[in-house]
């Protein structure tokens, strides 16, 4: 299979390669969601030290780092509260964590959530977190510029690999709100 957007050597449909996959990442595309085809969500094998966007664009091309968007998990605090959240920006971008975010949870702080809260509450690698297989119930910010994007290249939920989605499946997933300025 030939991936619908850089030039990767192993490509293949996410849903024949679930075993590379943590286990709400797994579950997530076995099952499905709004009307998604599962053959529309494609893995790459790539190489896991240098999963990082900028290593890995690097390596793979600089042109991914446009089609590319990064999920990070924020903490929002308003009194003794805390939410977690995902949100999704082009990878060329930032997410506006003490504005747009704080703004949207309705928090007085907002922050990125400690790397061992990230992992342990998604079930997913640090460097490879992604928005499908989230855990139900979190709000899940994506920046409408992702949901533009015909293909967009996401973590797998490990280190080991990315996906490719079309960018209006990232907006059909379970708790998506697309954000102005979210990316900046």
């Amino acid at each position: 299979m030939h991936a619908p957007l850089g030039d990767f050597a192993d490509a293949s449909p996410a849903a024949e390669r679930l075993e590379l996959l943590t286990p709400p990442v797994a579950k997530a595309v076995a099952e499905g969601w709004g009307g998604v085809p599962a053959e529309s969500v494609v893995h790459v094998d790539t190489d896991p030290e240098i999963a990082d966007t900028a290593v890995f664009t690097e390596h793979y091309g600089v042109d991914l780092l446009k089609r590319s968007a990064n999920c990070v998990v924020v903490a929002g605090k308003r009194g003794g509260e805390v939410t977690l959240a995902a949100c999704v920006v082009l990878s060329h971008t930032r997410v506006d964590v003490n504005g747009t975010v704080r703004r949207h949870l309705g928090a007085r702080k907002a922050s990125f959530a400690l790397m061992d809260t990230a992992v342990g509450e998604t079930g997913m690698e640090y460097g490879g977190i992604t928005p499908i297989g989230l855990p139900a119930g979190w709000p899940l910010l994506l920046d409408p510029a992702v949901a533009d994007e015909e293909w967009v290249l996401i973590g797998s939920g490990s280190r080991r690999g990315k996906l490719i989605v079309p960018g209006k499946a990232l907006a059909a997933l379970p708790g998506a709100v697309l954000v102005e300025g979210l990316g900046v």
